[in-house]
């Protein structure tokens, strides 16, 4: 199904509804530290999923899937920095047939090899402190004391016991693949965007005919957030994050810090089933269920713990922020644990939300929040996805990020900032947008915070005309036009960008930055 099928009326009421496919106004941060266990354990938090369909010039077709875990990365985090955790099970989800399971999954394991780099030391050869002893170029450079590889499994069906094949190097079938270390500074690595494009692989991916591309790596946060104001209660002037015209007033809080990056770009032919051309994901991170402590750890690298037993799903993202600023506390290690197919046990987050009320504590506004119980609008973008949009024919309730890969991407320069609500409002043609999967560029904040305040309903009319429920109607949204004004003063869309996969730019250098 394509936009153009539909009048621009019948397009109205989806600027709203991304805030509400963002998770009932979740998406105010980078999920970040998001739940109580998930802070002790933050080589498996996830941070940010994006799905969109590849804007790079010559890539039509293909869809670009980017997990995003290890927050707030400060590019000075030596001498060990942020290699990934070879205990843990990092997976991407792929739901296509809207059921709330996963139909395909593709499975990263990292292995950490110390290389055992010496010094002669008066006669001695002694073990250096350092990631590295010289100048890092080329693929497993000599001067690499600790080198980093990963292997990526696709799994059919469920995730533990479907169909299982490795993802290939399409230059000569190895199935262990490089990670670049991370950006220690200029003098280490003199040019990490070309040191980085080293490891782009061309890749095969079991059960698919077309070409993939695949990496993994450190990239510079590509989210943008007035974060430290957010959660000191929205410590902002209301004139501020009302008024259009200061939507870049304050600095980006988390724009000095990395993250670390799963990127594949696969065919969408190679992601849909049938005639369904909606697809679903989300990202989980698993450790083993159990991990015994060595009180006299041997020597080696990363022998203080040994785990063992089944896995356990302690990281889960799908829709920026639910479990952050959505899912009550009491609940927040359950949402990590779970899957979509049980996201009914969370239904009054989605029906009964909180952050409104919270922001009328915060702004010391009373009376702002809108009145429509249940909140059918936010169910309807939030669980089922949009229709005509994002929802597939045979939706089962569930939070997910859903991408239709049958509307065609935009190129960068024509996206608008607001996805398809930035669009309905300004009469443009960029339906590729959030909450129709998510580009780097879509400002989710802002789109979020316009529909958790009632934007969906002063779409709806009186009449009900989108379906969001008779109760969802102007006179239920006290703000008003005024819910289309909302930001958060940190403009997404001035975010530095790579023009193709992986899309996400070169990190920022521990040191000699330009």
């Amino acid at each position: 199904m394509t936009p153009a099928k539909h009048s621009r009326p019948r397009w109205l009421p989806l600027a709203a509804a991304i805030v509400a496919a963002a998770g009932s106004a979740a998406a105010l941060a980078s999920s970040h530290r998001e739940a109580p266990f998930i802070t002790t354990a933050p080589k498996v938090d996830g941070t940010d999923l994006y799905m969109f369909m590849s804007y790079e010039a010559g890539r039509d077709g293909y869809v670009t899937l980017i997990a995003n875990y290890q927050p707030l990365q400060a590019p000075y985090g030596g001498p060990n920095y942020f290699k990934m955790d070879p205990n843990a099970l990092y997976e991407i989800h792929v739901d296509n047939n809207g059921d709330a399971k996963e139909d395909i999954s593709f499975q990263f394991r990292f292995q950490n090899r110390l290389n055992s780099v010496t010094l002669p030391v008066g006669g001695k050869n002694v073990a250096i402190p350092l990631t590295q002893a010289g100048q890092v170029t080329d693929l497993r450079s000599p001067a690499l004391n600790v080198t980093e590889t990963y292997s990526v499994d696709v799994v059919r069906g469920d995730r533990r016991s479907g169909a299982r094949a490795s993802v290939t190097n399409a230059a000569g079938g190895s199935k262990v693949f490089d990670k670049p270390v991370d950006n220690i500074g200029t003098k280490t690595i003199p040019d990490y965007a070309g040191y980085a494009a080293k490891h782009v692989y061309s890749v095969n991916v079991p059960g698919c005919n077309m070409p993939a591309k695949m990496f993994v790596g450190q990239r510079k946060e590509a989210f943008a957030v007035n974060l430290g104001t957010i959660f000191d209660l929205v410590n902002a002037p209301v004139a501020v994050i009302t008024d259009p015209a200061l939507i870049n007033a304050a600095p980006n809080t988390i724009g000095d810090a990395n993250v670390t990056s799963l990127a594949l770009e696969v065919h969408k032919s190679c992601l849909t089933q049938g005639s369904e051309t909606v697809i679903g994901a989300w990202t989980t991170a698993s450790l083993r269920q159990g991990s015994l402590l060595d009180p006299t750890p041997k020597k080696g690298h990363q022998t203080t713990a040994v785990s063992g037993g089944a896995w356990t799903q302690v990281s889960r993202l799908g829709m920026p922020l639910v479990n952050e600023v959505v899912i009550g506390l009491p609940d927040k290690d359950r949402f990590n644990g779970s899957k979509p197919k049980d996201d009914g046990q969370f239904a009054d987050y989605v029906t009964n939300p909180t952050l409104p009320a919270l922001l009328e504590i915060a702004l010391g506004l009373p009376g702002v929040a809108p009145t429509n119980f249940p909140r059918t609008d936010l169910v309807t973008a939030f669980l089922t996805g949009i229709p005509g949009v994002n929802q597939p024919a045979h939706v089962a309730a569930s939070e997910e990020l859903r991408l239709n890969t049958g509307i065609a991407a935009v190129p960068f320069a024509q996206q608008n900032r607001l996805g398809i609500v930035g669009s309905v409002l300004s009469g443009g043609s960029d339906f590729a947008g959030f909450p129709n999967g998510r580009r780097p560029k879509d400002d989710v904040v802002d789109i979020s915070l316009v529909a958790v305040m009632g934007g969906l309903c002063m779409a709806n009319g009186d009449t009900n005309a989108f379906g969001f429920g008779v109760a969802c109607k102007p006179s239920a949204v006290p703000l008003k036009e005024t819910a289309f004004k909302l930001h958060d003063a940190v403009d997404q869309a001035v975010v530095p960008l790579l023009p193709g996969f992986p899309y996400l730019n070169t990190p920022i250098p521990g040191a000699g930055a330009q």
